[in-house]
């Protein structure tokens, strides 16, 4: 069963209706002791990233979530939940992320229009099965103002270009992250939940 965490933010019915939709077995949960027989994790994100660590926090995710990632148990990070991932962000000084990987998160810098809204390319970097059958340079679907900065450039699996390129998805072991919104991404982002969510599965 995949678990979508439920902390009182983010696009939860959508991303719970996606995986449903491709006959995936996947609940919303919103207490953290359900994650111990999550077979994998779903962290959604909408708002800001203060707010959702405090919300995750508040609610006693953080800890069970870091540890779970940690046996091994898939993780899937959509928009602020990819951010969630690295250490800090400029949306909230001062607020650690749960740092599981090196990097930040930076504002947009220098462009014509903040947030980026709407659809653009993602360009895969790496072979991995996640992106099996997703044609070169898909579109899908963003809205974010924030980007990250990985310490580490190999956790990179997607670059996309908005007045300058930046990692758009990133991949490290068993922890997967997409900037865009793969739920409201038609064919091509459906088709990435269903690969993610197979290999849930084993």
């Amino acid at each position: 069963m995949i678990h979508i965490i439920d902390y009182g933010r983010g696009n939860l019915r959508s991303v719970h209706k996606a995986f449903l939709s491709l006959g995936l077995q996947a609940e919303i949960v919103n207490q953290p002791e359900k994650l111990n027989s999550a077979s994998g994790i779903v962290l959604p994100g909408v708002g800001a990233f203060g707010d959702c660590m405090s919300q995750l926090e508040n609610k006693g995710f953080p800890e069970i979530m870091i540890e779970r990632i940690g046996k091994g148990v898939p993780f899937l990070g959509i928009c602020l939940g990819l951010q969630l991932l690295f250490e800090e962000s400029e949306e909230s000084p001062g607020v650690r992320g749960l740092s599981l990987l090196k990097g930040k998160v930076v504002r947009f810098q220098g462009c014509y229009k903040i947030p980026q809204m709407g659809w653009n390319q993602v360009q895969f970097r790496q072979n991995a099965p996640f992106v099996e059958g997703i044609p070169e340079k898909s579109y899908f679907y963003f809205v974010h103002s924030y980007k990250v900065e990985p310490g580490d450039q190999s956790v990179m699996l997607g670059e996309t270009d908005y007045h300058g390129h930046y990692v758009s998805a990133v991949n490290r072991a068993n922890m997967l992250g997409f900037q865009f919104h793969p739920e409201k991404s038609q064919k091509d982002g459906l088709r990435l939940l269903k690969n993610w969510g197979e290999s849930c599965a084993g």
